[in-house]
């Protein structure tokens, strides 16, 4: 049996991009989380419970299926030890076949594993902060102190270290608008 199983994320909210790579794979089942946390993953947890030897759990990339490399280790084994395999699609890998490739495509796909889950911490940090009311990235300079900076740097009266203890506007950011 096919199972597939699918987990919202910032670029697939609804899963609905997994649901279709799940429904072409021709899976008997889709299972899907109703939320993102890694703390609840009731289906996931029922569907290795209820593996039956040779079943697939099928995914759609490794990070709608693990949170980390120690995370992914642990599913692979309580899958393995149900007799049943695993199959992502976007890495290629399927434990029911030897894997083929050199150990630096296997190194390559727990990077890309890797980024993903940070790429994805990050996108839920930014947004969780947006909720609070704090704007991500560096506060904004007033304009005032730009242009004071500017009129003193081209008044060639002043040192770079004397614009940035009277501005707060450092060497580099001075040139970047000096640029514009």
């Amino acid at each position: 049996m096919l199972i597939g199983y699918a987990r919202p994320y910032s670029s697939d909210p609804n899963c609905e991009e997994q649901h279709m790579l799940l429904t072409n794979m021709n899976c008997d089942k889709i299972v899907s989380e109703a939320h993102f946390s890694s703390k609840q993953r009731i289906n996931l947890k029922n569907i290795i419970n209820s593996l039956n030897p040779g079943d697939k759990v099928v995914v759609g990339k490794l990070f709608a299926f693990a949170d980390s490399a120690r995370h992914l280790v642990e599913l692979l084994s309580a899958i393995e030890g149900k007799g049943a395999h695993f199959l992502s699609l976007k890495e290629g890998i399927d434990t029911s076949k030897n894997i083929k490739g050199s150990f630096k495509d296997i190194v390559l796909h727990i990077v890309e594993f890797e980024s993903d889950i940070i790429s994805e911490k990050t996108k839920e940090g930014i947004n969780e902060a947006k909720q609070k009311g704090i704007v991500p990235g560096r506060p904004k300079i007033p304009d005032e102190n730009v242009k004071r900076a500017i009129a003193m740097y081209q008044s060639k009266e002043y040192s770079l270290a004397e614009i940035k203890n009277e501005t707060g506007i450092s060497k580099s950011t001075l040139y970047r608008y000096l640029g514009k």
